[in-house]
């Protein structure tokens, strides 16, 4: 297994952001987001480039096609929050409750998820490249097409993944709390579990293959 090269984000003096509501194809650097509420507002194309998001609501906030590099998100939380199709790079999030984010199409490269809880996001055709999710929860999460390497998975937990035609190579499992594929089984080619993992996917392996257990 080849390992996640995480990112590296160490943040400039940051100045604190005292403008109006997002703009589409706006171009935000250096800038600290504090307790925002960001709810319904329109962020399409969008680039953020070493700025933190803290604690900012994005329920129905349209970030699709955003472009976010070296930055931190922490304790942001929302439901249908829109990143479609958006590149993250070299980024922390942290702490996170979302429900519902449409990430369909987005990039996330060199990205740590680390604690939170994310509710039935969509990453159908995502792609990730050194991603770490950390202590984190992720329920019903949809990889449906998704291409992963070099993805970890460290003291999650896993409830009724999607992975129908997802395709991995060096994504490592070992680490997760509780593993629960509700589809897809037969797409962990390219991933590794362990021998515990194994017995408890062992049900869902029969059923890939037609054998029944009684």
């Amino acid at each position: 297994m080849r390992a996640v090269r995480r990112p590296e984000v160490r943040l400039p003096e940051l100045a604190p952001y005292d403008g109006g509501e997002l703009e589409p194809e706006g171009d935000y650097d250096g800038l600290e987001f504090a307790d925002a509420d960001w709810a319904g507002q329109q962020g399409r194309g969008a680039r953020f480039m070493d700025c933190a998001v803290r604690r900012c609501a994005l329920d129905e906030t349209v970030l699709s096609r955003a472009r976010i590099i070296d930055s931190v998100l922490s304790g942001v939380r929302g439901v249908g929050t829109d990143l479609s199709q958006a590149s993250l790079r070299d980024v922390e999030v942290s702490d996170a409750r979302l429900g519902g984010t449409q990430m369909h199409g987005a990039v996330l490269e060199r990205v740590v998820v680390r604690g939170g809880k994310i509710d039935f996001p969509n990453l159908r055709q995502a792609k990730l490249r050194d991603v770490a999710f950390e202590g984190c929860v992720l329920v019903e999460a949809d990889f449906s097409g998704a291409e992963l390497e070099r993805v970890t998975f460290d003291d999650c937990t896993l409830a009724r993944l999607d992975l129908t035609g997802a395709r991995m190579k060096d994504v490592d499992l070992r680490g997760a709390a509780a593993v629960d594929i509700a589809r897809g089984i037969d797409r962990l080619s390219g991933a590794v579990i362990s021998a515990s993992q194994l017995l408890d996917l062992a049900p869902a392996f029969a059923a890939q293959i037609g054998v029944r257990v009684e």
